[in-house]
């Protein structure tokens, strides 16, 4: 397979349930589409819409019931180093600086310390962490930590970067910041993407793809493209492009938990 052109994941008929409180519950059902190699692909939905499920079994944590997901052609079975993801809540080691943090992944995979440390230190400078390496997670903002979560994911040279509302409780302007921080990343490191949120503000500024989902567990209610042009800034915001794109997803979300 092609990776420059063929889709990096493949999802076909996948369904999902899991039992909660002596009941069974649906997650996803008949659930299909693709997210495309080196595209920031967003998946847009309310609570409950199944985003979170998708990240866990796109991301090998768990099976899907029925269908299928492949990677790169390959049936997804077990969780992988191509495949890293960034959760809501931060699992930045306490007891560990900052650099050790960021080394950590390429060092249990065999690099020598040295030499992750020194391809920490270089990641750290490009988004604008440089002098914070001997900080604790605790001594950092929600801002840092969120960032020095996308870069500890990013040292291991993924092939699918997977972020389940990653700034999430996050104050207005540092959200803010950190999306244009993910953007000149993703420009960067131009790592497949697939992005989870339920902002469609932050899915059209964010993405090439929008993946929008019904508020009750169905098949994917509508793929939106996003042909905006890249590198992006907040300006964009007042682009007529930008605002019919947005209106058009607005409509698919009201119409979807209105249905």
């Amino acid at each position: 397979m092609n990776p420059a052109s063929s889709p990096a994941v493949v999802i076909r008929g996948v369904a999902k349930s899991y039992m909660r409180e002596g009941r069974w519950l649906q997650a996803l059902t008949d659930c299909s589409f693709t997210i495309e190699a080196n595209q920031f692909t967003v998946v847009l939905g309310p609570s409950g819409s199944g985003k979170t499920t998708l990240v866990r079994l796109i991301a090998g944590y768990e099976r899907a019931d029925m269908g299928e997901i492949l990677c790169d052609g390959q049936p997804i079975s077990r969780p992988g180093a191509e495949r890293m993801v960034v959760f809501q809540e931060t699992a930045l080691f306490p007891w560990m600086t900052l650099l050790e943090n960021v080394a950590y992944g390429p060092i249990q995979a065999g690099a020598k310390p040295a030499a992750a440390k020194a391809s920490a230190a270089d990641l750290l400078q490009k988004v604008g962490l440089a002098g914070f390496e001997q900080r604790y997670p605790s001594q950092l903002s929600g801002g840092m930590q969120r960032r020095a979560e996308v870069v500890r994911a990013l040292i291991n040279r993924p092939r699918l970067l997977l972020l389940d509302e990653p700034f999430r409780g996050l104050d207005h302007m540092t959200r803010g910041l950190m999306q244009e921080f993910l953007l000149r990343l993703f420009d960067q490191e131009k790592v497949t993407t697939f992005f989870v949120t339920s902002e469609v503000e932050e899915a059209v500024f964010l993405s090439d793809r929008i993946i929008v989902l019904s508020d009750i567990p169905g098949p994917v209610k509508a793929i939106v493209e996003v042909p905006l042009p890249r590198p992006r800034g907040f300006d964009l915001t007042v682009d007529q492009r930008y605002a019919a794109i947005k209106e058009r997803v607005l409509d698919l979300v009201t119409s979807s938990q209105a249905a």
